[in-house]
């Protein structure tokens, strides 16, 4: 038994932000129905056709990205400025639990298809929308992206170093971020309708959830007037809440290899200078926590030094082995390919692609007991099961869907 089994959804979600919630959704037993538009070929969603590729191939059913944003979902076109387009939609809508969608501000709305509109198709019904600032207030209108996010958010800044320029995230942290925001909030209202029969508009802003991610930092601020890029304060991976040191990433045998050490404690650190061995960590002026915080500079330093005699897995070997925490850090074939410890998780499964084949995909990070999560079948290439959907669901024969693709409608 899947846990959302018998749950429908009408989903307009694209990119990162709105399609990944979904696709927990789907991988835990929803009937997730993917709406776009058979105008543009796959354009409403930006990401549909775009790197990386399998192959040489190229075009819009071969995008890797939204293949493994999109598994396990149904796939349908639907013109909405057409009439037959509008009242087929209504006819799903009526059969549909959830409403789903990440555009802009309004977009839904300008379709005919907002809240008050949904509600009047199918009573109880549940709407989240997820976009940058929300439906209120006085950015409502402006549009974002994942990075958009970030910066107005104050991550950007959090992830510089003092006295030097952002340095930014390096990709859209806040779309998948905001994806997960919007599944527990989707999962939340369907909780609430199930204890009372309601539903509701969930008004999401990603902007918001990204501000959560700030607590200490706007914290630190707001009672001491103290920035998270102040000249002065440590840089880097040390940590200041609660004080550790040594605390950080240091250089081991081979090029850009590493290996992260966090000492927790005076106890931890008598153990580290156990397995250093050497001279310099049995001085005294090491053994306090307030003598290593004041010299972290010179404990990176010698840590560094001793750290890059070594091969990263098997220092980790060795300090994990003394009571340690340490870790090599990993690159992706390493914890992907190499790591044992993803055997029988299921993280990354094998999906059936109708133009792709067979290709690996994200799993969920959780695993569920009573009610598995289910991830084989790869995500809809352009309108692939609008003929299932419409005729199951709507009872629309193969000849009245092949007159509905010869007028535009689909």
């Amino acid at each position: 038994m899947s846990a959302l089994k018998g749950i429908r959804v009408c989903d307009f979600t694209g990119q990162l932000a709105g399609a990944a919630a979904t696709k927990w959704l789907a991988a835990l037993g929803a009937e997730v129905i993917r709406i776009e538009d058979p105008t543009n070929k796959g354009a409403w969603d930006l990401v549909r056709g775009t790197q990386p590729f399998v192959d040489e191939r190229r075009g819009h059913d071969l995008g890797g990205g939204f293949n493994n944003h999109n598994t396990c979902k149904l796939g349908i076109t639907l013109n909405l400025k057409t009439g037959k387009g509008r009242e087929i939609l209504e006819q799903i809508i009526a059969k549909s639990d959830l409403v789903t969608e990440n555009f802009a501000a309004g977009v839904l709305e300008r379709l005919g298809f907002g809240y008050e509109r949904l509600k009047q198709i199918r009573p109880g019904v549940i709407y989240v929308s997820n976009c940058g600032f929300g439906f209120t207030g006085p950015y409502r209108e402006f549009k974002t992206w994942g990075p958009i996010v970030q910066a107005v958010s104050g991550l950007t800044f959090m992830s510089g170093l003092p006295e030097k320029e952002p340095a930014g995230w390096g990709f859209s942290y806040m779309d998948h971020t905001g994806g997960q925001y919007m599944a527990m909030a989707i999962l939340m209202a369907l909780f609430h309708r199930k204890r009372t029969g309601e539903g509701q508009w969930v008004d999401m802003a990603c902007c918001d959830a990204a501000l959560t991610l700030n607590g200490p930092a706007l914290l630190d601020y707001s009672v001491n007037g103290r920035t998270s890029r102040e000249a002065g304060l440590p840089a880097g991976n040390r940590s200041v809440w609660p004080a550790m040191a040594p605390h950080g990433i240091y250089r081991t045998l081979g090029e850009d290899q590493w290996v992260a050490i966090a000492c927790r404690d005076d106890a931890d650190w008598e153990r580290l200078a156990v397995v250093i061995g050497e001279e310099w960590a049995a001085q005294g002026k090491w053994r306090s926590l307030g003598q290593r915080v004041a010299g972290q500079d010179e404990l990176d330093a010698m840590m560094d030094h001793w750290c890059s005699r070594f091969d990263k897995f098997a220092l980790e070997r060795r300090l994990q082995e003394a009571g340690l925490a340490a870790a090599a850090v990993r690159d992706a074939r390493e914890r992907i390919d190499e790591d044992s410890a993803n055997d029988g998780f299921d993280l990354w499964p094998e999906v059936e692609h109708s133009a792709m084949g067979r290709v690996r995909v994200d799993g969920l990070p959780v695993r569920f007991s009573r009610t598995p999560q289910e991830i084989r079948r790869g995500g809809p290439c352009l309108g692939e099961h609008t003929e299932q959907v419409l005729g199951e669901l709507l009872g629309i024969g193969a000849e009245e869907v092949a007159t509905l693709r010869a007028e535009g409608v689909v």
